[in-house]
């Protein structure tokens, strides 16, 4: 088993050694070392290079993504954390068919919803504009049905009968009592919303042309596409690519603490 695991490991950190490695080496350093040998160190260089490259066009598609992925994911946590509530502990008519119709959501691949998007984005004339990503990304099947699951196990019905008894409203009732009780599951819909939207990339390659609009993933994606024709941009995606990896792994370390006293919370009741 822990040899299982090691080679687990292996697998998912080698990946990253790679870029660390890569990110420091110039263009003739790429033939002249191997994959996880260290040459002269270039990292500094490499990072005024892509800073500097195309009028520093990389700070925006870092702002886009901060705001993208930030942005998306809090307001996406709060509406799924909202949505899975109110399925889970009110009385509605229609409650049922709503579920199945979200777990259905869970089942179309995020691709197949490209087009109608588009679509819909053209009538609304936002193509090619922040909204056009920015809306569609606050909305996850997924992250409701993970809510819906939390709130109907983390949620006792008692205290939100005890909530109404005293006059709030279920507004209130939601922010103030439900919402900290489902705290961990939020943070866990906020990481998903948060990796699931700094790693998109056919979304806005459908609805964007203008550059300046781009997120990380597709700027270095179109930086690829020439690194053949023209070999000065690999080092400047490989460090762009170690950037992109960094405030993935800032979300999982700080968040990690949330889900530990969730486990907690659950082993002591």
């Amino acid at each position: 088993m822990h040899a299982l695991l090691l080679v687990a490991a292996l697998y998912s950190v080698l990946p990253l050694v790679w870029l660390l490695t890569s990110a420091t080496k110039n263009v003739g350093d790429f033939s002249t070392t191997g994959a996880f040998e260290l040459a002269d160190w270039n990292l500094l260089g490499n990072l005024r290079d892509l800073f500097a490259e195309e009028d520093g066009v990389f700070l925006h598609w870092v702002r886009n993504s901060l705001l993208y992925a930030g942005l998306g994911a809090v307001l996406g946590a709060l509406i799924c954390s909202a949505c899975g509530y109110a399925i889970a502990k009110l009385d509605f008519p229609g409650r049922r068919a709503l579920f199945a119709v979200t777990l259905a959501g869970v089942l179309v691949p995020t691709t197949a919803l490209a087009l109608p998007l588009y679509l819909l984005a053209s009538e609304l004339r936002v193509v090619d504009t922040f909204w056009a990503v920015f809306i569609p990304l606050l909305t996850n099947p997924f992250g409701v049905y993970l809510a819906r699951a939390y709130a109907e196990a983390a949620v006792p019905d008692e205290v939100l009968e005890a909530s109404r008894m005293d006059g709030a409203g279920e507004l209130r009732t939601f922010l103030t009592i439900a919402l900290p009780m489902m705290r961990p599951g939020v943070v866990t819909v906020l990481l998903f919303q948060f990796v699931g939207i700094w790693n998109n990339f056919f979304l806005p390659l459908v609805m964007l042309t203008d550059p300046k609009l781009f997120p990380m993933t597709l700027g270095l994606f179109q930086w690829s596409s020439r690194v053949s024709q023209f070999p000065q941009y690999n080092p400047l995606v490989i460090t762009g690519s170690l950037l992109a990896v960094v405030p993935l792994v800032i979300a999982f370390v700080v968040l990690q603490r949330q889900w530990r006293s969730g486990l907690a919370t659950g082993s002591v009741k």
